[in-house]
């Protein structure tokens, strides 16, 4: 089994410390659900009374060929996180005053400090 991490799981790390420093409180990371699919962060952003509970798409690259890390977030991903977001919603306790779903771009450039874009509320 390899034992050096991905590019991406670099990125959702990164993504999920980036997230921490904000004050949110991360409550999954790579939430399966069968075929359906992945969520790679599931996170509670303090901003409002209750709450605001956030799915987060985070995408690494490491160079700008074929666009940046965001433009690789498709309409097709978009539905399908949106999928997953009923599914967790469904099996889990809600309290939240706001839900959505962000995005959150890592360009990680060999020899550079990795950048992280962070796009909220994204839709479809």
């Amino acid at each position: 089994m390899n034992q050096h991490p991905t590019l991406g799981q670099i990125g959702e790390d990164l993504a999920a410390s980036y997230l921490e420093s904000l004050g949110w409180k991360i409550l999954e990371r790579n939430w399966r659900c069968g075929r359906a699919g992945e969520i790679d962060i599931v996170a509670v952003e303090p901003s409002y009374r209750r709450g605001a509970l956030v799915f987060c798409e985070v995408k690494a690259k490491s160079g700008h060929g074929f666009g940046e890390p965001l433009e690789a977030i498709t309409r097709e991903k978009l539905k399908r996180l949106h999928r997953l977001a009923c599914l967790w919603m469904s099996t889990h306790e809600m309290g939240y005053d706001r839900v959505r779903i962000d995005a959150i771009g890592i360009l990680a450039l060999p020899g550079q400090e990795p950048t992280i874009e962070h796009a909220k509320a994204v839709r479809l």
